[in-house]
């Protein structure tokens, strides 16, 4: 496996890399909290309207969701479609770059759950320290 500092954080710094426009950070900012790594789940399987994801994530508030999904729009990650309907009705799906996205965080996901019970361990010994 490469090491970091072998590779891109390398590379970054020869362009002159600067931390605040670090394209991680950037998209992390967005994708790594915990409400949308949910949200990005459920639409793995197709479109969901907002009482949909509200339902299937029991323990978000509406403001949470609502700004988590406006956070993932405004990155492209995924797209609100309104129909013309009474009331209006609105959709959220991924987009190609959500799609493009979600194989990554999947695999991330996947890892978390098969070191869980490595991580509960290490937590658990540095905190009898």
């Amino acid at each position: 496996m490469q090491r970091l500092s072998d590779g891109k954080l390398d590379q970054w710094k020869a362009e002159g890399f600067n931390p605040a426009n670090c394209p991680v950070r950037q998209v992390l900012d967005h994708v790594s909290a915990k409400w949308p790594v949910l949200v990005l789940m459920e639409l793995e399987t197709g479109p969901r309207r907002f009482n949909e994801l509200l339902r299937a994530l029991p323990d978000i508030s509406k403001r949470m969701l609502t700004q988590s999904l406006r956070d993932l729009e405004r990155d492209g990650i995924l797209r609100r479609e309104v129909f013309d309907t009474k009331p209006p009705s609105v959709s959220y799906s991924l987009t190609e770059l959500g799609e493009g996205f979600l194989p990554h965080l999947l695999a991330l996901v996947d890892w978390a759950e098969g070191s869980m019970q490595n991580i509960l361990t290490a937590r658990k010994e540095f905190d009898l320290r």
